[in-house]
């Protein structure tokens, strides 16, 4: 339709304005937020659980009970004796049997099986939910404008992380190894954070609209950016210090505190050659130095709670008491592993909290940088 002709001396007032519809940075792509949010909520309960399982099967020293990758025939657990047989065979060919489980009935070996089994179950089950939630919002064209490439990197990481997971078990089938090499423990787990960090990450900015977050981010604190940053990086080097320590068993190594038996530092800490083996290998080396990098994180986090306390905004300040409140807590727990030499049921409930303190640790920066808006009176 044609507009209508303007008068010359029409006065410019008189020109109706077009008016700005409400909610128009959210208009275009917003997708379907609030069902991805939900479908990455499940994908993060399952890799806690993940990471969870993955512990114990550590703990079990169940990890070296299946002895080929195989990411599609391995699905199905053997299903007759002729199958459970040949699994065992396999086994007893590997040094960790030879020198550690010689002698181990069948219905022992199949308790070990069936936690590595299921450890790897839960892999593909992981992967499958992934897939299927990915692939159904793509093809829906639900997937908000900018997300598809973060989503599809959720995907890549979870694929990596199974061909680390194998890169790990073989470094524990060759000959003189009786457990998985501990610097591979370490990046299996430490990559298993990195995926939770994501998805965590990503829960937390799908939970507001994306106008709330870009004013909000005005109001975010900087230099509290910044010091949390630091406490995230520091906080996942000394997860992988636990894993070392979990690698080798070297919890179990030294059960007093505040002294590492009779001294401070733990006797002979460089008796294997070459020297730089003992930052992995040696038991009394490796506890010590989680040990003093927990020190040093503690008094890192109270210094950013410190300065977290400071904010004007309420919730901000309460994520950051949760964060010191989750670290007084780990530590405590982690001088209990070691004074009763890291048994699982203790051991487990230390990994667990790490996963806990790391998502909180997130939140307080995800709070620092998009600060919930709240009332003066609130302030």
């Amino acid at each position: 339709m044609a507009s209508k002709p303007r008068s010359i001396f029409e006065e410019v007032s008189d020109v109706q304005k077009p008016v700005a519809a409400p909610g128009g940075i959210d208009a275009k792509g917003k997708g379907a937020r609030g069902a991805i949010r939900v479908w990455l909520m499940g994908l993060f309960a399952l890799v806690v659980v993940m990471i969870t399982v993955g512990g114990l099967t550590r703990l079990t020293d169940s990890g070296l009970s299946i002895t080929e990758w195989a990411p599609i025939s391995g699905s199905v657990p053997p299903m007759n004796a002729a199958a459970w047989e040949a699994e065992f065979e396999a086994y007893k060919l590997i040094p960790e049997y030879i020198e550690q489980n010689a002698g181990m009935s069948m219905s022992e070996f199949k308790v070990i099986y069936y936690w590595e089994w299921g450890h790897r179950q839960l892999g593909r089950v992981i992967g499958l939910v992934w897939a299927l939630g990915f692939f159904w919002f793509l093809l829906r064209r639900q997937i908000p404008v900018g997300w598809t490439g973060r989503l599809l990197l959720l995907g890549g990481l979870g694929g990596l992380q199974g061909a680390i997971g194998w890169w790990m078990v073989s470094s524990g089938l060759r000959e003189g190894m009786l457990d998985v090499a501990s610097y591979r423990l370490a990046t299996h787990l430490g990559l298993a954070f990195v995926i939770l960090g994501f998805i965590a990450w990503y829960v937390f900015l799908l939970g507001r609209r994306e106008a709330d977050l870009m004013q909000s981010r005005r109001n975010g604190e900087g230099r509290l950016v910044s010091l949390t940053s630091v406490l995230i990086g520091f906080a996942f080097v000394q997860i992988l210090l636990g894993a070392l320590v979990a690698g080798i068993d070297a919890g179990r190594a030294f059960p007093t505190w505040p002294l590492m038996g009779s001294g401070f530092f733990p006797p002979d800490p460089f008796l294997i050659e070459p020297m730089w083996r003992n930052f992995f290998e040696d038991a009394g080396l490796v506890q010590f130095i989680h040990r003093m990098s927990a020190y040093l994180l503690f008094a890192f986090a109270i210094f950013v709670w410190l300065r977290g306390r400071t904010s004007a905004n309420g919730q901000t300040r309460f994520g950051f008491n949760a964060v010191l409140a989750l670290m007084v807590l780990q530590m405590v727990i982690g001088i209990v592993t070691v004074l009763y030499s890291a048994p699982a049921h203790i051991a487990i409930v230390h990994q667990f909290t790490a996963v806990v303190l790391w998502v909180v640790i997130l939140r307080a920066r995800y709070l620092a940088r998009y600060p919930i808006p709240q009332s003066i009176k609130g302030a």
